[in-house]
């Protein structure tokens, strides 16, 4: 026998010209971990963090319709209720896009342009670095004008 086939008989299998470095970097299950199963995003979910995102912008002054701020305000009072953060805002999401309407009322006096503008923006960032997802479209219902002189249109308690 010669010398080399006595090496390779003594020499674990494994003991090639591998390193080790290269059999550590060999995945089960292959492929990269982040594409290993899918991850669904319900409307709601959009819907809940469009509606903060929204309401932190200047010259918001609350979302939705005046019957539904009326109904919020009741369910609102409701012990046990809580504030409803999806109240005028309405999404549609697919598998990799999103897109969003919503119904704001704004202060008196201030831009309603820059104020779509910078809801457009602040929502758009959000919901994108939130969840992923493209934001095809935001669009925006002005349904009211709040008024200095105006009151919000809270029920009266019947408790003093």
């Amino acid at each position: 026998m010669t010398e080399t086939t006595e090496q390779n008989r003594t020499q674990p299998p494994d003991s090639g010209t591998e390193s080790v470095s290269t059999r550590k970097a060999t995945r089960r299950g292959g492929g990269d971990p982040a594409s290993r199963g899918r991850t669904t995003i319900a409307d709601g979910v959009v819907e809940k963090i469009a509606g903060l995102a929204a309401r932190d912008v200047v010259g918001v002054h609350a979302m939705g319709s005046g019957m539904s701020r009326t109904f919020g305000a009741v369910r609102d009072r409701v012990p046990g209720g809580t504030k409803s953060v999806t109240r005028g805002v309405k999404a549609e999401v697919g598998e990799v896009q999103t897109a969003l309407d919503l119904e704001i009322v704004v202060d008196y006096g201030v831009s309603i342009t820059e104020v779509s503008r910078d809801v457009r923006e602040n929502v758009i960032a959000a919901v994108e670095r939130m969840t992923g997802l493209e934001v095809v479209e935001v669009n925006i219902a002005v349904s009211d004008v709040k008024l200095p002189e105006e009151e919000d249109e809270e029920p009266e308690s019947r408790l003093q």
